[in-house]
């Protein structure tokens, strides 16, 4: 058994927005001779810094990226996320329903992360508890992010619990000393740094409510 959670953190995209896709088609429609698919782009990149992404493709492609593509990238991606973003299946209630404190940390920029939250109604659960790995200058699988986010929430890291679709995010909850639990609603990437693995987030809400009472 492990201690009774006083504050989840989640993830964003992937774990409670359906963005993964999406910045993935972003890459593809800007890049048509990228030879990939969103499905393969997803499995490589997904929880990633953006920098070693935008290298990688690079690297692949056998060019250096124009110096403007970061910039065309996220503008893209705005219009994509304006048209087509949702949140994941089941989260408003689960959110809705969690007797704990909560809030949410990821690799992305701040004013994404707020788009994201904003576009799919989800920005009234977290308030001003939104932390970006852009603001701390550490990004996931380094653990610092995870740590500031529970100091800011005045919670000891062995009393949170991690919500993360990605291993990079994973792996930083682990190194931080929090309970992991991975977010997988394909079932494809089971991670052994993973405390418990749910498909969707009803079954989320279950396992949470039972770390929270120490029934875990």
């Amino acid at each position: 058994m492990i201690a009774p959670m006083r504050c989840v953190i989640f993830d964003l995209d992937g774990t409670l927005v359906d963005s993964e896709p999406l910045c993935s088609q972003a890459f593809l429609d800007l890049l048509p001779d990228l030879d990939d698919t969103v499905g393969g782009l997803m499995h490589r990149y997904t929880g990633m810094q953006m920098a070693p992404v935008f290298a990688d493709i690079a690297r692949r492609l056998g060019r250096p990226l124009p110096e403007e593509f970061g910039k065309t990238y996220r503008d893209h991606l705005t219009t994509l996320y304006d048209a087509h973003l949702k949140p994941m299946p089941g989260v408003a209630d689960m959110l809705e329903n969690m007797s704990c404190s909560k809030c949410v940390a990821s690799n992305g920029p701040p004013q994404k992360m707020a788009q994201g939250l904003r576009l799919t109604g989800l920005d009234h659960y977290f308030g001003g508890n939104v932390f970006s790995a852009y603001d701390v200058g550490h990004w996931k699988p380094d653990p610092h992010l995870f740590l500031h986010a529970a100091s800011r929430m005045s919670v000891a890291a062995e009393h949170c619990v991690v919500v993360e679709d990605s291993e990079a995010g994973l792996a930083a909850a682990q190194a931080a000393g929090m309970c992991a639990i991975h977010f997988n609603p394909g079932g494809a990437r089971a991670s052994a740094k993973a405390y418990a693995q749910v498909a969707h987030h009803q079954d989320l809400d279950a396992l949470l409510k039972g770390l929270v009472t120490g029934a875990g």
